[in-house]
């Protein structure tokens, strides 16, 4: 299968994530269980929209509801639920304390990938990060030279990373498209 029709195999949408980790939050406090006019709430989307994307999860048995229409997380649901929070805290943690991405930053873009990428994926950021803060590693001198590190192709084929095309070129001419593009919608 080719590597892009792999994104539609994935287990769970951005949309279902946000459905599932708010049955989670809101049940918290009760028994687990939560109001479809509060995930509406708590989303900021229709009640209707809510039972829409809920008879989906229901019926790929994430999550059960009880004569009252209240709604809470199957065992299967809160397992992934788990599973998508800990990729998410490996990649928030990743962007925030290597990357030096801000707190702000780093929680959208985790938030943006976190239930697309493997578990083996996320597996290998924390043994990274593991790695970075063990007694053996390097850490303080590695962090330090990568956010002194400003590496720029020039255009050079010689880089191993871009060869000839500049990645970080093409990178900044996006962000500057998209900050256009801001502007003319305000």
């Amino acid at each position: 299968m080719d590597t892009w029709k792999k994104f539609d195999t994935n287990a769970l949408t951005h949309s279902a994530a946000h459905h599932l980790f708010a049955i989670h939050e809101l049940g918290a406090g009760y028994g687990g269980w939560a109001r479809v006019s509060d995930i509406a709430r708590q989303l900021g989307i229709t009640r209707g929209s809510v039972s829409v994307s809920l008879r989906v999860l229901k019926a790929r048995g994430l999550v059960t509801t009880d004569e009252h229409h209240m709604v809470r997380l199957s065992a299967q649901g809160q397992k992934i639920i788990e599973n998508v929070a800990a990729k998410r805290e490996a990649v928030r943690t990743f962007l925030r304390e290597v990357l030096g991405l801000s707190v702000e930053q780093a929680d959208a873009d985790s938030c943006k990938i976190e239930h697309l990428i493997s578990p083996q994926m996320a597996g290998r950021l924390v043994q990274f990060m593991k790695f970075l803060v063990s007694k053996e590693s390097v850490k303080g001198d590695v962090l330090r030279q990568f956010r002194k590190f400003e590496g720029d192709c020039h255009g050079r084929s010689s880089c191993a990373v871009c060869q000839g095309n500049c990645l970080l070129a093409q990178l900044a001419k996006t962000e500057k498209v998209q900050e256009k593009k801001t502007l003319t919608d305000i």
